[in-house]
């Protein structure tokens, strides 16, 4: 039974429909997580208290680790949820074979072409809009209101100088395209108000006119990716939010690098580690995911000592672990998560479409289909999460769509169609039927 006003259960409804859309499609929902997160109520406190803590001018960092199964992604998406919620800025970079992790300027490359406010995505020019409003507020409140449109240009190119005070004694590139950025947007001429976003973006395709315009020669490179992060860090705290939240998703890959790639890319992540123990970064929180191989494999961060002390934890076995350690381990996902799962799903369909038909879609239906599902995976309930919740929503389609559609009789498990569309996991697990 809902009760509310009429435009909270619109909002509802259209966030239950985003949900559900995304178990169809076998992806973590972009907002609402909190809502079908199970087990989870610790790491999660732990993890609030991180932000706040952040949101008051620290830097902090987590390592999520756990196997294929365990929740790594959604526990990612989780947090970046609960940063929005607290006025953070949010950005998600997946390291990869293209993507290396010792390649910083593809890191803010990353983290740039991945901004998001809570009511944004692609939130780069708003939060640049945002943080030169907000200079021109103060100006104008200092001068009462009196200043002409020339003046207060000019006054305003004069404090994203001051603003960036230190930044710019690094790198004058930055606040160059910040009032060139500026100056086109008052004239009117946004083709280079675009290239001025995408230069400070690190965006390749940006032409040489535009550098011409701004008096800046060269591109962000490796050297200057980390420097244009912390004035990008200052913007966006100036621009009035808590600060900047970025998930950096399978680190593991750099595992599989030749040495001297791997190494740099340990070396990297020291460095953020000391910068954020420093104070280079404040107001910033860093969650890295990895496999337990990147944390105690031999070609993992065992291999850079230094790095390995700064990351390493203490473990007393699995009943109580510590997420405040560096380190959050995630269990492996099981069948009763997977069923409470299962219920806040059906909450969720029933706020989006109608009730759902519980005689007909009970408890005991969902243990007996997850136990089908499992069966043609080896019996491994880790790996089938994201499947056994794409069919499981289909069966609550067939129920609301079909009055005589009866689950207990008519829903069989055909691995069959699934072909094509499995992850390497998933297929490895997979039972082959002759």
């Amino acid at each position: 039974m809902h009760t509310g006003e009429p435009d909270q259960l619109a909002s509802d409804r259209l966030e239950s429909q985003n949900i559900i859309n995304a178990i169809r499609r076998g992806t973590v929902p972009a907002s609402g997580l909190e809502r079908i997160a199970v087990g989870l109520d610790v790491e999660e406190n732990v993890i609030g208290a991180q932000l706040d803590f952040v949101s008051r001018g620290g830097g902090d960092i987590k390592f999520i680790r756990g196997d294929y199964g365990s929740g790594k992604t959604f526990l990612v998406e989780r947090s970046l949820e609960m940063a929005r919620n607290k006025d953070f800025v949010t950005a998600h970079v997946v390291i990869s074979s293209s993507a290396p992790l010792y390649k910083t300027k593809g890191i803010y490359q990353q983290i740039c072409a991945s901004l998001r406010t809570r009511d944004e995505e692609h939130a780069q020019k708003a939060i640049i809009d945002t943080w030169l409003f907000g200079i021109e507020e103060r100006i104008l409140k200092v001068s009462d209101q009196s200043l002409s449109d020339d003046a207060l240009e000019k006054a305003t190119l004069a404090e994203i100088e001051t603003a960036l005070a230190g930044i710019s004694e690094l790198n004058t590139s930055l606040a160059a395209a910040l009032r060139t950025y500026y100056r086109s947007n008052n004239a009117g001429d946004f083709q280079t108000a675009q290239a001025a976003i995408g230069w400070i973006c690190a965006e390749s395709n940006v032409g040489r006119e535009f550098k011409q315009k701004a008096g800046i020669k060269g591109d962000i490179d490796e050297a200057s990716a980390f420097t244009f992060l912390r004035g990008l860090l200052r913007i966006i705290v100036s621009a009035g939010y808590s600060g900047l939240a970025v998930a950096v998703d399978e680190v593991e890959t750099t595992q599989s690098l030749p040495r001297n790639q791997r190494e740099k890319g340990y070396r990297t992540l020291q460095m953020i580690i000391d910068s954020l123990d420093r104070g280079d970064f404040p107001n910033s929180y860093f969650v890295f995911t990895g496999t337990p191989a990147f944390f105690d494999g031999p070609r993992g961060i065992r291999t850079l000592p230094p790095l390995y002390d700064r990351i390493s934890v203490v473990q007393a076995g699995d009943e109580f672990r510590n997420p405040r350690q560096p380190q959050i381990t995630l269990a492996k996902f099981d069948a009763k998560k997977l069923e409470q799962v299962a219920l806040k799903v059906m909450d969720i369909y029933s706020t989006a479409y109608t009730e759902v038909d519980r005689t007909r879609v009970s408890h005991r239906f969902i243990r007996a289909m997850i136990k089908k599902v499992t069966s043609k995976f080896g019996g491994r309930v880790d790996i089938i999460p994201r499947i056994f919740l794409k069919e499981y929503v289909d069966v609550l389609d067939k129920c609301e769509l079909y009055e005589e559609y009866d689950p207990w009789q008519q829903y069989h498990f055909d691995a069959e169609h699934l072909k094509g569309e499995l992850k390497e996991e998933e297929e490895a697990v997979m039972v082959m039927e002759f």
